[in-house]
């Protein structure tokens, strides 16, 4: 990176990137992604499609054109950079429930070149401090529903802005210019956003991702394997704050000049009506969702949809047939990472073979290795490895050097490459929890845990589920005479936690099963039993 290209005043992001001997090798094999130098891939994404044409819709029937959606957006860069101060390179946190609104003010923060930090609406204050703490946070814009808990977080310095409600200082209320906002001619490699991961240790870590990735998701994976159209209508049930819903609800929707229908609620049973009722064409969830939504197929129509998008956790091969037998589509499976953004192996239509993953998406490269960087041979495990036009890039985080080795992504996930090179996932390397579709760092939900004035130890792993993929089992200590109450423990986790981390189940033990030295055993509370005889195993 060339320093005195940046369009930004605040170089916090560019002065946190790693040190360039830790980056992986980035590579732009296709034509498609050669950009220019200096780019703002909020103005390449509102570019393009006539004024009258759908770009946003929500349940209730409104619909948000291109011309509306790119004048409300400039609206807001106007008020970001005036009335808010905000200037290129801040990072802005943003906070809400799925709506065209919280699209329009993340295109706007990018427009404006200013950095966006999108977080879940269920995140607790505990999560918030320390997701602004890690990216020196001092902006924050939040949807009125959503603002207790970011309030309650108490973070220093920072200046909360709402939208969404009726004070004359709201976001949507506040007066300001109806002239076209020009975007901030940030460099290709200027930080777009910074996306959060729990890492295994608990701790987040801020994945910074610039200006060309944002692109480079879209002309790769998108433009590809999924191959939208512009009269596709794409929904699904990832939240913004996910990179997979940014990339499938916004970023692959706005750069095919097509339309997202955006709701605020994505269970199962409410995407199908969802979906016959606005002509869903383009579908992004979980193999969770997939496969509890085939028991209320008889009753909605799903003729509308001719691509169905799998990611988050892994898709097994009986779900796949399932769905195929029942709605003649072909499940469009896929592995990303917040590190990478989005989607790099994948599959569609006729390349498909169920209970593989698939192939390294055109523009990307993978391969299998040992811990020492050595390809295996195929049909044995090893590490995934991945290399192509995004790579990780941690904010200030002495972790990068094990997601980066020798130039490779290593995602942490063991994988079999098959002869005919098609790559078959096994299971995590690591101690990452996936519910869902939903990752969970164990040592997280142990530190919360730990934060209740009754618990002692804690010990957090997922278990098997053919529903969820694994769920959150809490293997916990309580001090003598203390009650063990379940429920009371599990509202506590609630409070500090995102509900979807909160243990499915917890177990009291009079105490954890570790070794002569005193290393816990986590692979005995794996075991099917769940504890070793002798430590005063009580479910609840």
């Amino acid at each position: 990176m060339n320093p005195r290209a940046t369009a930004h005043a605040d170089t916090f992001a560019r002065d946190h990137l790693p040190p360039p001997d830790q980056w992986p090798e980035l590579r732009f094999d296709l034509p498609e992604l050669h950009y220019p130098d200096r780019l703002n891939c909020a103005a390449e994404l509102l570019h393009g499609p006539p004024d009258d044409r759908p770009a946003f819709r929500t349940p209730d029937g409104t619909t948000w054109t291109y011309g509306e959606l790119r004048a409300r957006v400039d609206r807001l860069a106007h008020l970001l950079t005036g009335d808010l101060g905000i200037v290129p390179g801040n990072r802005v946190l943003l906070r809400g429930p799925t709506t065209p609104w919280l699209a329009a003010c993340w295109l706007a923060v990018l427009k404006a070149g200013a950095i966006a930090v999108t977080v879940l609406a269920q995140q607790r204050p505990h999560e918030l401090s320390t997701i602004c703490e890690i990216a020196e946070v001092h902006h924050a814009l939040c949807d009125i529903r959503a603002v207790d808990d970011l309030a309650k977080a108490r973070i220093p310095d920072l200046s909360l802005t709402t939208y969404g409600g009726d004070s004359p200082g709201d976001l949507l209320n506040r007066p300001a210019p109806t002239t076209p906002y020009e975007a901030v001619p940030t460099a290709a490699d200027d930080v777009a956003l910074i996306a959060f991961t729990s890492g295994t240790t608990g701790r987040p870590k801020g994945c910074m991702h610039v200006h060309r990735d944002v692109l480079a998701i879209a002309d790769t994976f998108s433009r590809h394997v999924l191959k939208p159209v512009a009269d596709d209508v794409f929904a699904g049930s990832p939240p913004l704050g996910f990179t997979f819903g940014l990339g499938g609800l916004v970023v692959f929707p706005l750069r095919a000049g097509a339309s997202a229908l955006l709701l605020e609620q994505a269970r199962p049973d409410q995407l199908l009506p969802a979906i016959a009722e606005h002509g869903v064409s383009v579908l992004f969830t979980a193999p969770t969702a997939y496969r509890a939504m085939l028991a209320g197929l008889d009753g909605h129509d799903v003729s509308s949809l001719r691509r169905c998008v799998s990611a988050g956790e892994n898709l097994p091969a009986a779900t796949w047939r399932a769905w195929h037998e029942r709605t003649g589509l072909r499940i469009i499976n896929g592995i990303g990472a917040t590190e990478l953004l989005h989607i790099f192996v994948s599959a569609a239509d006729e390349a498909i073979r169920p209970g593989t993953t698939g192939v390294p998406v055109p523009g990307w490269q993978a391969r299998v290795q040992d811990a020492d960087g050595t390809p295996v041979p195929d049909g044995e495990p090893g590490l995934l490895a991945v290399r192509g036009p995004v790579g990780c890039r941690y904010l200030a985080d002495p972790r990068q050097r094990e997601y980066v080795r020798g130039g490779w992504n290593i995602t942490g996930d063991t994988y079999v490459r098959d002869p005919d090179g098609y790559f078959r996932y096994v299971a995590r390397a690591d101690d990452m929890i996936i519910s869902a579709g939903y990752n969970i760092a164990g040592p997280e939900v142990e530190d919360a845990l730990l934060r209740h004035p009754d618990v002692v130890e804690a010990a957090v792993v997922g278990r098997p589920d053919e529903a969820r993929g694994q769920v959150v089992v809490a293997y916990t200590v309580v001090e003598e005479g203390a009650k063990r109450d379940a429920e009371a423990l599990r509202a506590f986790v609630k409070s500090e936690l995102a509900p979807y981390k909160c243990p499915r189940e917890i177990v009291f033990m009079d105490a954890l099963p570790r070794t002569a030295t005193g290393k816990l055993q986590r692979f005995r509370l794996r075991a099917p039993t769940g504890a070793p005889t002798g430590t005063g195993d009580e479910r609840a």
